[in-house]
C-alpha cells in the first residue's frame, strides 16, 4: 500500500468510533474493520525487528500524521467550550485577538494570567487587543521490549493511542495550571472561598455572573457532588437524578458541566485537577484558557542497552489563560487534590 493511503488509513483507525461505518477507497468499512486493516498492514512493514529497522522512517512519518491529524481534533472535542486553539506552522507565533463583548464594553477589564507552560504576554494592539502565546517543546517516550518485535506483537495502534494519550495528558495538566492561575488573579468580588458548598455564596456568584449573559458551571465531578441545597433535597426527582447520574446537571436552571479528572502518576495519591474549583462562565464569554500547537510533530527512537525501543515524540505547545472579570469561581477546600487511603470501615 502506498505512503498517502497508510496516511489515510491511519486517520481513520486513530479517530475511529465505534459503530459507525467511514469510506476508504470505493468501499465502507466499520470502525473494527480499519484497524484491523491497519494492523495487517503494519506487519507487512513492521511484523519484526528487521522490518520494522527497514521501514521505520515510514512508521515515524505515520504516527506523526496521526498525532498531527486526530490530536487538535480531540482537544478542540475534550475543551472546545472553554478554550480556544490554534494550529500555526514551524516558526509562526500564536497570536490570538482578545474578543470584546457589549458587556465587556461597559464593565470588564481584561488581563493577561501568566501560567501553564510559559504563560501570556501582550505583544501589539491594533483596534482591539491581541497577545502572543509562547510556545514550549515537550516530549515523551513509549518502550518496545526485543520481544515484541521477535513475537511480532508491535500493534501501531495501540503504541499511537499511548503517545496521544500521553501528550493529551500534559495539555490537560497545564489547562488544570491556567485555571488555577486565572483563579488566583480574579479580584475579590469575583471568587468566594468556603470550608463547604454554601448554597447561599453560590447563588450570589451566579447572580453576578448573570449581568454578563447566562452562566454555565465548570467543575470536577468531585465538587457536583456536593452541590446540594442547604436544606436537604427538596424533591425525590432530584434524588433520583443525583443517583443516578452522581450530580444535579442543572443547578436552579444553569447547566453544570463536569471536567474530566485525572491522576498525576501510576501512585495513584493526586488527582491532575483541583476539585476544590468551581469555574462561572457566562456563555458567549471570551474562552479563558488558549491552546496552540506549533510545527508538525516528530517522531524517533533509541535503542537501549537490552535491546527494546524508546520510541520519542516531540511536539510544541503553549497553553495560557486569559482573565475576565465576568469570570467568578467558589472554591471549596474541603476538596482537595491529594487522595488520602480508604481506612477500615
Amino acid at each position: 500500500m502506498e505512503f498517502k493511503d497508510l496516511s489515510k488509513l491511519v486517520e481513520l483507525a486513530v479517530s475511529a468510533q465505534p459503530s459507525t461505518s467511514y469510506s476508504f477507497g470505493e468501499e465502507t468499512f466499520t470502525a473494527e474493520q480499519i484497524k484491523e486493516t491497519l494492523s495487517r498492514e503494519m506487519a507487512n512493514i513492521a511484523g519484526d525487528y528487521h522490518q520494522y529497522e527497514l521501514n521505520k522512517q515510514t512508521i515515524f512519518r505515520l504516527m506523526e500524521v496521526a498525532v498531527d491529524t486526530v490530536l487538535p481534533k480531540k482537544v478542540m472535542e475534550q475543551y472546545g467550550q472553554f478554550a480556544e486553539f490554534q494550529t500555526v506552522s514551524q516558526g509562526d507565533k500564536a497570536v490570538f485577538a482578545q474578543k470584546v463583548t457589549a458587556a465587556s464594553r461597559r464593565r470588564a477589564k481584561k488581563f493577561i494570567t501568566k501560567v501553564g507552560l510559559a504563560g501570556v504576554y501582550e505583544v501589539f494592539k491594533l483596534d482591539g487587543r491581541r497577545f502572543e502565546l509562547p510556545i514550549t517543546a515537550i516530549g515523551g517516550a513509549a518502550q518496545i521490549s526485543i520481544e515484541e518485535f521477535l513475537d511480532g506483537r508491535l500493534d501501531f495502534n495501540e503504541l499511537t493511542e499511548i503517545v496521544m494519550e500521553g501528550i493529551d495528558e500534559l495539555i490537560y495538566t497545564e489547562i488544570a495550571k491556567a485555571l488555577e492561575g486565572m483563579a488566583s488573579n480574579l479580584n475579590p468580588y469575583n471568587t468566594t472561598t468556603q470550608d463547604a458548598f454554601y448554597e447561599s455564596a453560590m447563588d450570589q456568584l451566579l447572580a453576578a455572573a448573570s449581568a454578563y449573559g447566562d452562566p454555565t458551571i465548570y467543575c470536577t465531578m468531585e465538587f457536583a457532588r456536593t452541590m446540594i441545597p442547604d436544606t436537604g433535597w427538596i424533591s425525590d426527582r432530584m434524588k433520583d437524578e443525583r443517583w443516578n447520574n452522581g450530580y444535579l446537571a442543572n443547578y436552579k436552571g444553569t447547566r453544570t458541566i463536569i471536567l474530566n479528572q485525572s491522576l498525576v502518576d501510576e501512585t495513584n495519591k493526586e488527582k491532575v485537577v483541583d476539585p476544590s474549583y468551581a469555574y462561572i462562565i457566562p456563555t458567549g464569554a471570551e474562552k479563558p484558557i488558549k491552546i496552540a500547537f506549533e510545527g508538525q510533530t516528530l517522531v524517533d527512537d533509541r535503542k537501549n542497552a537490552d535491546w527494546s525501543k524508546e520510541i520519542q515524540v516531540y511536539k510544541k505547545l503553549g497553553v495560557g489563560a486569559i482573565t475576565d472579570n465576568n469570570i467568578f469561581v467558589y472554591r471549596n477546600v474541603s476538596l482537595t487534590k491529594e487522595i488520602t487511603p480508604i481506612a477500615s470501615i
